[in-house]
């Protein structure tokens, strides 16, 4: 029986070293490689072109979702499954978004760990219980919340980077070699889309949702 194989990418090799414990007790998996940052991720995808990348998202300085895009141009047949310490829906959805097909939590078990494997590897999507659940429990108690967030187009989730990076309109303009006005103009609908007052009800917003 072919062996399915598995990269593991993590800054924390701790964390990467218990996977591939995991993952080496069973005889269907079999781990390839295991990189700590994103130059080692994309040589060993090339090559390797495993049927699996588990890659953290939480890095520096290119961070999981950026290397995903990357291994999806070099081995679009390697389904990528986000790792992530938070249980943030939204990075669930961009990870889907870029092409991802899992995403699960560094709370998850091993078991749900090695079923997120073996369906992503059948070509199905897997999202972790946890997020699951959380979704869940905000389409019951505060659907328009995340109704709020999800109406944020991409380039105003780019403006909230910024902002949350400390940057003045005339910086992020600059930046994104925009008019001073668009930046504005995108400032104003996310104000208006979230219901805050101002820029500091948004930085405060930002931080309380992990955005």
């Amino acid at each position: 029986m072919k062996r399915i194989t598995v990269l593991l990418v993590d800054d924390h090799r701790l964390m990467m070293e218990a996977w591939a414990i995991v993952l080496g007790q069973n005889k269907q998996f079999k781990v390839v490689g295991q990189a700590a940052d994103f130059a080692q991720a994309i040589e060993l995808v090339e090559t390797h072109h495993p049927d699996i990348v588990l890659t953290d998202i939480n890095m520096s300085p290119q961070d999981g979702f950026v290397l995903t895009e990357k291994i999806l141009e070099i081995s679009p047949e390697s389904g990528v499954i986000g790792v992530s310490m938070h249980n943030i829906p939204l990075y669930a959805k961009k990870m889907l978004r870029i092409g991802g097909k899992g995403y699960v939590t560094k709370n998850s078990s091993k078991d749900e760990l090695v079923t997120a494997i073996l369906e992503v590897y059948e070509g199905n999507i897997y999202i972790c219980k946890e997020i699951k659940d959380i979704l869940a429990n905000d389409q019951l108690d505060d659907n328009n919340e995340m109704m709020k967030l999800y109406s944020l187009t991409e380039k105003e989730l780019d403006i909230i980077a910024c902002v949350k990076q400390g940057m003045s309109s005339r910086e992020i303009a600059e930046l994104k070699d925009v008019t001073l006005k668009t930046v504005e103009v995108h400032r104003y609908n996310i104000l208006k889309k979230l219901g805050l007052p101002n820029t500091a009800a948004l930085v405060s917003y930002i931080q309380s949702k992990g955005l």
